[in-house]
Parts: C-alpha cells; structure tokens; sequence
C-alpha cells in the first residue's frame, strides 16, 4: 500500500494564487515520488474559528466540518503545507485548521512549499515549524521557496517555477518519503 501524501493550500482568501501553486507541486509529487498524492484546499472545509466545546486530544468532535476535517487529516501519512506569508507569519487559516484537530497530526512528517514576496514565504515557515512540532510532527530541514511569486506566472496565469525550485521539490519529496517509512512504525 503506498503512502499518502496530503497536499494542503493553506490561504483560503479570495484572489490567492495558493490554488496554482499547489495544483503545480501536487502534479510534480505525482509524477516524482513515491507518494499517493491528494490535493486538498482548506476553503473547502470552510472551518470558522476554532468551534467545539472539547479540547482536540479528546477527539470528541460535535460538528459536521470538525468530522469531515479530522477524517481527512487521519487519512494521510504525510503532509505538505502550500504557504504564503502573511505580514511575516502563516495565514490564520492554516494555524486554526492545525489547531482544529491533535491525535491526526501525531508522529507525521511535514514539508513546507512556501511562496511570497522577497523572502519567498520563509518567514512564515519558521514560525510554522514551531507550531507543527506542537502536534507531534516531524517538519522537514529541505523545503521549497518560490520568492517573488507573482513573477512566475506566465501570460495565461500559468506557474512556471524555476530549475532550483524543481530541483528543491524533488529534494524535499525524497527526505520526506523517508522520513513517512520511518515515522509510520511509531504509529503501528
């Protein structure tokens, strides 16, 4: 059984460039990895802020999009994070949904595909690799930074991303598939 890798958008706002980011990379750890690779979009689970009466370790889930969102998280042995910055940090989506749920996340390894102004996103992945080791996950050292996003876009709003952010993905693609057999025996 191959294992599952969750490609997850994190922006949900309206005109983020998110969605062609991580369609590009869900593509790319299709072809060249070792993964059964899943698209997910957090817009789609439209969570509000954080809404149930019990603490996520109990995993006593009242509601309908806290069940859906748990359900899909508990699916995957692996996680990919497509990030922007937002003034320095991680957009608010992406700190509620990890925070939705806790036992999901545990003893999972995560990589991080950034993008963003000058810094690429990498600011804010600093700061999510703190939040993600609060969950018992592993992030990983290599990653995927697409500075000046808007740049790469070719004139039919294509992605056209770099040889050293292709190079970068495959790096990042092959630690975390190791990292994913390593990991899944803790969860055995």
């Amino acid at each position: 059984m191959a294992l599952k890798l969750h490609v997850i958008i994190c922006s949900t706002r309206p005109g983020r460039v998110g969605p062609a980011v991580g369609h590009w990379f869900n593509e790319y750890a299709s072809q060249h990895s070792e993964f059964d690779v899943t698209l997910i979009d957090l817009a789609d689970y439209n969570l509000p802020l954080y809404d149930e009466a019990h603490h996520p370790v109990t995993t006593i889930y009242e509601k309908a999009h806290t069940k859906a969102w748990s359900a899909s998280v508990a699916t995957a042995d692996a996680y990919v994070f497509v990030t922007p910055e937002y003034n320095f940090g991680p957009p608010p989506s992406f700190v509620n949904a990890l925070n939705f749920v806790y036992k999901e996340w545990n003893y999972k390894p995560c990589g991080f595909v950034s993008y963003g102004g000058v810094s690429g996103g990498l600011r804010a992945v600093q700061m999510e690799k703190q939040l993600v080791t609060t969950l018992k996950m592993m992030p990983m050292v290599e990653g995927v930074a697409m500075p000046m996003v808007a740049t790469l876009f070719d004139e039919h709003k294509q992605l056209q991303p770099t040889e050293p952010i292709i190079h970068s993905a495959g790096v990042m693609l092959k630690e975390l598939h190791r990292w994913t057999v390593a990991l899944k025996t803790m969860r055995d």
